[in-house]
């Protein structure tokens, strides 16, 4: 599904200064994978997810997204792939305060080029087993139920790829259950997930765990099933 070739990122700090946050990043992802990124504060992991998100382009090398380069891609042409094939799931659940549950996971749908969009935040609220909250506000529901529904807005356009990014950091540890094992029924059914987590337990529950270190693939380790 992704293949990264010799990627490299490089950005300039206010000050003048470059930083290499990634160098020579050589990966696949292949469909149906739920792959782990782990390391440190500052190794390379968020700036390896905004690429796999298509929300940055990479400084050099290639990124192949369904065996397509879409370096060259336009920014209209790279929203419009984001809103079809990947769904953000964030540490910081990002719903809009005074809307609904419902609302929420909706939002996407508003830029959706599907012919009908009819019932699929519904049905996406009940994928996560909140059928029965579609009409609670964020302040109305636990930090668990937040990010289940932030996962169904994930989850409403269907999209191929799943990137969550420290998925379960803001939240207590039987809500943390409860969202990982949302994550594995939906890698179950086929779905490609890639998950930033600092929690080795949470890594070793993935198919692959990718280990970068001051912007480079230090390990890529296939866990047992």
């Amino acid at each position: 599904m992704i293949e990264l070739q010799n990627i490299g990122k490089t950005y300039t700090r206010p000050t003048g200064e470059t930083v290499r946050a990634l160098d020579g990043v050589s990966l696949t992802i292949e469909r149906g994978e739920f792959v782990a990124v782990v390391g440190a504060s500052g190794s390379g992991k968020s700036t390896l997810m905004n690429l796999l998100g298509l929300l940055d382009r990479p400084t050099d090398g290639h990124l192949l997204f369904d065996d397509e380069d879409v370096a060259d891609r336009t920014v209209n042409d790279l929203a419009r792939l984001r809103n079809r094939k990947i769904g953000f799931v964030f540490q910081a659940f990002h719903l809009l305060p005074r809307t609904s549950a419902l609302e929420n996971v909706e939002l996407p749908l508003i830029y959706s080029e599907r012919e009908s969009i009819r019932g699929r935040g519904e049905a996406a609220l009940k994928a996560v087993n909140l059928g029965d909250r579609m009409n609670h506000t964020p302040a109305e529901l636990s930090g668990g139920q937040q990010q289940r529904v932030a996962i169904a807005r994930a989850l409403v356009n269907d999209p191929d790829l799943l990137l969550a990014d420290e998925p379960t950091g803001n939240l207590d540890a039987k809500a943390a259950l409860e969202v990982m094992s949302i994550f594995h029924s939906l890698h179950e059914s086929g779905r490609t997930i890639v998950l930033v987590t600092h929690d080795p337990a949470l890594a070793k529950e993935c198919g692959r765990v990718i280990r970068l270190e001051h912007g480079h693939v230090q390990s890529c380790i296939e866990e047992a099933s």
